[in-house]
């Protein structure tokens, strides 16, 4: 993720959330309906997973975690389609604060990013010092963009000064390393909670704001995701400030990615058609990209282990 004048900026003040409109459920589902019926050619549909492979974070973020898996997830960050030159890289592996410094020096030479999740991933339950800690940890190990949750709990008893104070001091705590907010939608419950949350987020200086930990369901769908679009969308109307979207959970196939970047190209047009402002949170969708990618240049289906073991 590179620096943009836009990312500089500050939170611009504790947003009136009574001025935020309700969200119309049905026609978000009919919206969403219509994404995914969209007919693409093929030449169009070998540039989208060209471009899904650029935006994936390819990620492990397991209990099991160890310095070797990590490493084999980096090797397969830059090594992952050796047999087909000219395909763009991933954007970044996302790990734990303590295997940050393991990442850094497996990906030395390459421009692949290194994101951590912090601030007591997945639950957020924690006090605000230790998750200051926390991010500190990661930036300092060599993070250059910080996933952090948002404390879901006081949220939803309708703490959100709380929850914005907790998400600038996270920004400040981020140094020159990007914030992305985890919203961890599947708890939120609700597509107007969804609506204020999203606006909490980016008022407080988010980044990027996020659909999910991938540890809840549902993780990401495409409904929640085009409700926090259209708020990317209204707050850039608002401030001029641009803001990216992170779907992350349940998204490991190309079609379902593709139907993701059609809804994206639609809601905030080709500006944020980019890995600068926008990713998926994966660990399998890049193998299923490139199966696509061989089946459209040959015609064969390949086998997702042909070019690397998750």
């Amino acid at each position: 993720m590179g620096t943009n004048a836009n990312r500089a900026d500050a939170a611009v003040g504790f947003p009136d959330l009574s001025r935020v409109p309700p969200v119309d459920e049905v026609g978000v589902n009919e919206r969403v309906a219509r994404f995914q019926s969209r007919s693409i050619k093929k030449a169009s549909k070998v540039e989208a997973l060209k471009c899904i492979l650029s935006m994936i974070d390819l990620t492990t973020l397991e209990g099991q975690d160890t310095p070797g898996k990590v490493r084999q997830l980096c090797q397969k960050a830059i090594h992952l389609h050796d047999a087909m030159p000219g395909l763009p890289h991933v954007a970044a592996v996302c790990v734990y604060p303590n295997m940050v410094a393991v990442a850094k020096e497996a990906l030395r030479g390459t421009d692949i990013n290194i994101a951590s999740v912090a601030t007591a991933f997945p639950s957020g339950m924690s006090s605000l010092d230790l998750k200051l800690d926390d991010t500190r940890m990661a930036v300092e190990a060599g993070a250059s963009e910080i996933d952090m949750v948002i404390s879901r709990g006081a949220f939803l008893a309708g703490e959100y000064r709380y929850v914005f104070d907790e998400i600038v001091a996270v920004k400040e705590a981020c140094g020159d390393a990007h914030l992305k907010v985890i919203l961890e939608t599947g708890e939120l419950r609700t597509l107007d909670r969804v609506r204020r949350a999203s606006e909490l987020a980016m008022h407080a200086g988010a980044d990027f704001i996020k659909t999910s930990t991938g540890k809840i369901q549902p993780a990401a769908t495409m409904q929640v995701t085009l409700v926090m679009l259209q708020a990317i969308r209204d707050f850039f109307a608002s401030t001029g400030r641009m803001v990216g979207m992170k779907p992350a959970g349940g998204i490991s196939n190309a079609k379902l990615a593709i139907h993701y970047l059609v809804m994206l190209k639609e809601t905030l047009g080709n500006a944020w058609m980019t890995p600068e402002w926008f990713r998926f949170g994966a660990s399998s969708l890049a193998n299923d990209v490139l199966m696509q990618l061989e089946k459209q240049a040959t015609g064969v289906y390949q086998s997702a282990d042909y070019f690397s073991k998750d």
